[in-house]
């Protein structure tokens, strides 16, 4: 059993892995390449997951060193009371123990993710794709050397290099104790670690996220915040995949136009409904289980609708749980939409793609949860912990 790092020690060693990330960015980069070579797959998104450039290395090294100036999330007294026997009680924060990590493509999860669940005092197992195995082994290599550097255990980070089979055997009986799993991935990874876990999982879920143009929209609003959520970013969660356009739109016809030309440009594939592909370029879909897919490709879904409540309807049963977003300068309608969409971040006039950690304030994220409990939306450092009851008395008994 590993006991509980000081805080001193945890910052020290996610600040000695920002010195590391530096020093190492250009071996790094040239081992990723290694991986994007290997990699014969035509799936774009798990390419634009799996590739390092300085960009990425500037993030990893960003994560660490904001998260080593956070507050200690472990020990934090959530409540007190006073008990008339004269005991006294407090709930604090504690860490859940060892979390494992399993997920697909992405290297700078390999920091960002770990980086999360080390400074809440946890032991990380950390179980990536053979997409990106140089990779991460070369940046747990990094994480064991920090963590040498400030005379911590290296079994605080350790990577499984497991097959799909050896994983299957982990996850159905651990060969040592796991106390949370976060699957970070599509949702065959999802669905198969929820399959064959036997303790709590944090399900990552599926994005599939909707933009409502109301009839009194922003277009230049509306615009930006399509093409922003469709074309910025498509391996991402928080993409934009399905528009519904209200049927009562002033210059409708107007707006669906410009929006076709724009996505356009970007090489995007329009599928729609019985009402929009009488537009050119258009294509009717065959089928309304579309409206449940997740695509994390140049593709969309463009749709009519009659109003806000029929929006919130089709939000409710089709999208992910993910995020949703509301065009309107109508703050009443908007406050309805906001308030009945059942989405773990929904926006008014802002783009779908803020949904991440960075972004919320939060300095990174663990995962996007869609789960209700214990935590829903962004999982930050204050979220990956778990909670303790503290008694104290003098001889007390009931």
């Amino acid at each position: 059993m590993n006991t509980l790092l000081t805080i001193e020690t945890r910052n020290a060693v996610l600040l000695k892995m920002a010195v590391l990330l530096e020093e190492e960015r250009e071996t790094i980069i040239n081992i990723n390449k290694e991986d994007l070579d290997a990699y014969n797959g035509d799936d774009k998104s798990m390419y634009d997951r799996l590739k390092v450039d300085d960009s990425k290395v500037d993030e990893m090294i960003k994560s660490v060193t904001h998260l080593a100036s956070q507050e200690d999330p472990v020990g934090v007294e959530r409540f007190s009371f006073k008990h008339d026997n004269g005991m006294q009680v407090y709930n604090k924060t504690a860490s859940f123990g060892t979390v494992l990590i399993i997920y697909e493509s992405r290297p700078d999860v390999t920091v960002e993710a770990a980086g999360i669940a080390f400074k809440s005092g946890n032991k990380i197992l950390l179980k990536g794709g053979k997409e990106s195995l140089r990779s991460n082994l070369k940046i747990v290599e990094l994480w064991h050397a920090a963590l040498e550097a400030n005379g911590a255990s290296t079994d605080w980070v350790e990577y499984l290099q497991f097959n799909r089979e050896e994983t299957q055997a982990f996850l159905e009986n651990p060969t040592q104790q796991v106390d949370l799993m976060v699957p970070r991935g599509g949702e065959r990874l999802i669905a198969f670690v929820k399959k064959h876990a036997n303790c709590p999982v944090i399900i990552s879920g599926r994005g599939n996220n909707f933009v409502y143009v109301h009839p009194e929209a922003d277009l230049d609003i509306a615009m930006d915040v399509i093409i922003n959520g469709k074309t910025a970013k498509i391996s991402a969660c928080n993409a934009v995949d399905k528009v519904l356009i209200d049927k009562n739109l002033p210059n409708k016809e107007a707006f669906i136009k410009r929006l076709i030309s724009k996505l356009k440009e970007f090489d995007v594939e329009i599928l729609g409904d019985a009402e929009t592909s009488k537009y050119d370029e258009i294509t009717q879909f065959e089928s309304d289980d579309i409206w449940y897919e997740e695509f994390l490709d140049y593709k969309i879904v463009i749709g009519e609708i009659e109003s806000t409540e029929a929006t919130v309807a089709m939000i409710n049963k089709y999208s992910g749980g993910h995020s949703s977003c509301i065009i309107t300068t109508n703050e009443a309608e908007a406050k309805f939409f906001m308030e009945n969409a059942d989405t773990a971040a929904v926006y008014h006039n802002a783009s779908t793609r803020f949904t991440d950690g960075s972004q919320l304030g939060l300095g990174g994220e663990l995962a996007i949860s869609t789960d209700k409990l214990h935590q829903r939306g962004p999982i930050g450092l204050q979220h990956l912990v778990t909670n303790k009851w503290y008694v104290h008395g003098n001889g007390q008994i009931r």
